[in-house]
Formats: structure tokens, sequence, C-alpha cells
């Protein structure tokens, strides 16, 4: 079953085709909301709160496009919500999604990792939207609500930022 069948027999009283989205969205939502929010535990709580805004709002998705870009806005909106809640421990933690190593040698991917853990989390966004996701700077625009030469801007240093971090040169 493809997403837009699970959505439309979803919508048509079949609650349980949900589940098809929650399955094939779910490592992937949580690897996302693990690099925003910071920790584990915020990052599930995140990813089923935006699960339960998806199933809540399924009548507004427009099923002739894709489903994640739609969901990652509201899993993204939870994540910051999750990081501004009182007592909620924020940390620098690294994605633990295995493409962000790509084909470095487990040293070299362990370097990345903790580099891209310590970028500010809006820039750690950006990076692994872009490049993880292949996002497009149009898209990462106006499913971000930032102008694309913000976009391309902040992505510029962030990856300048990233090297120094991956090189040593910034502590």
């Amino acid at each position: 079953m493809d997403d837009a069948e699970a959505v439309r027999q979803c919508l048509s009283g079949d609650r349980q085709a949900f589940r098809h989205l929650v399955q094939r969205y779910q490592a992937r939502a949580l690897a996302h909301a693990r690099a925003l929010v910071g920790d584990d535990a915020g990052a599930a709580d995140a990813s089923q709160e935006a699960f339960l805004d998806a199933f809540r709002s399924l009548a507004k998705f427009d099923v002739e496009r894709e489903f994640y870009p739609w969901f990652y806005v509201l899993l993204r909106n939870r994540c910051f919500k999750q990081r501004s809640r009182p007592g909620t421990r924020q940390e620098s933690a690294p994605p633990t999604d295995s493409e962000a190593t790509g084909g470095a040698s487990r040293e070299e991917a362990l370097d990345l990792r903790r580099a891209i853990g310590r970028l500010d989390p809006s820039d750690r966004e950006l990076v692994l939207l872009k490049h993880l996701e292949g996002w497009t700077y149009d898209e990462l625009s106006g499913r971000l609500g930032i102008p694309r030469g913000t976009v391309m801007s902040r992505l510029f240093h962030a990856r300048r930022r990233l090297q120094s971090l991956i090189s040593g040169e910034e502590s």
C-alpha cells in the first residue's frame, strides 16, 4: 500500500491504515526528532505526538503530495515545543541515522556525528534535511518558512563550522 492509499483508507474510516504510515516513517521521524530535541526520550515523545497530530489533521493532507514532508512540519513543531518545555533536558546529540556516516570509517563517522551534534539545532536541522533527506533549497525555504537566500547562507556557514569541528580547528 502506498501513502496516498493509506491516507484514503484512513479517511474512509479504516483507522488501522494509519499504521502503514507510522511503520514506514517512525525510524526516520525518531532520527530527525533526536537531532532536533537532543535526547531519546524527548524525541520519542515528540514523534509520538506528531503522529497523533498527523492523524487528527489527516483531512487537511493533500494526497497528491508526499506524506513525509507534510508530516515533518508537524514533527518539527512538536520538537520545538518539546525543547521549550521547562525541565526538558537539552543535549547536543548527534544523529543516529547510519546514512550520516556514508562510506566513512567508524572513527570518521563518529567524528562526523559528534560534529553534527555540536551544531546549533537550527543549523543541524538544515544540514540533515539538505544532505540526508535531499531537500532542495526551495523545499527548505517553503517548508521551514525561511527565505531561500537565508537558507543558502545558513547552510554555507553551517558547513564551514562543520568542517572546522571535524578538522579540530574549533573546539
